[in-house]
């Protein structure tokens, strides 16, 4: 148990690692967050600053998510399928409210998908592929990451790619979804006004 709390704040701190508003305090001396749509995810950063720093934004919260799974299971050694995802979780908390910035953080979905990629790679492949047919066929990035997020813990539910039957290993699949709509609120409502910002279209 001691271990597994320890996992956990790990992964916590790890996720807390800012790196879109690092980056934008080190590189251009400014808080993304005071900028674009205020968000400190890669989709804002490559917006704001340009496609080398939203790729390098993307490839690092990809990793926090990633190496919180594939780390815990290294070191714990531990057959309970649950323990990755609670892990996984933790890492997307502390993307959203990191501790080293003021627990104002992005959206989790990079972070989300190096999480889903540890656990599942195949659901995470369709969940990739989902997020790109949205985001190509209706410009909107942040459909495209809603969707792409439901359609982890439907695969979990419909046990596509493996056979854990334990009941909170879905509920913690649906929280995934549950917490990345929660941060994506204010997009759903633009979204249902018909006021949300198309990904390369200029107002």
């Amino acid at each position: 148990m001691t271990l597994i709390v320890g996992s956990a704040i790990f992964a916590y701190l790890l996720g807390s690692i800012p790196s879109a508003v690092w980056y934008g305090k080190i590189f251009h001396g400014i808080d993304i967050r005071q900028h674009g749509s205020g968000n400190a995810g890669a989709t804002n950063s490559l917006r704001i600053f340009g496609k080398k720093a939203g790729i390098i934004v993307l490839i690092f919260d990809f990793l926090k998510g990633f190496l919180a799974v594939f780390l815990t299971r290294h070191f714990l050694k531990s057959d309970d399928e649950l323990i990755p995802l609670i892990m996984g979780v933790m890492v997307i908390l502390g993307h959203i409210y990191p501790v080293f910035a003021q627990f104002r953080g992005g959206k989790g979905v990079a972070t989300a998908i190096g999480v889903v990629v540890a656990v599942l790679p195949m659901a995470a492949l369709v969940c990739v592929v989902v997020f790109l047919l949205t985001v190509f066929l209706t410009k909107y990035v942040s459909l495209g990451s809603l969707l792409g997020a439901l359609a982890f813990p439907m695969q979990v539910s419909l046990k596509l790619w493996n056979d854990v039957t334990d009941p909170y290993y879905v509920g913690l699949a649906w929280l995934f979804f549950f917490i990345l709509a929660y941060t994506h609120r204010e997009n759903i409502q633009r979204l249902v006004k018909g006021t949300e910002s198309k990904f390369g279209v200029k107002k």
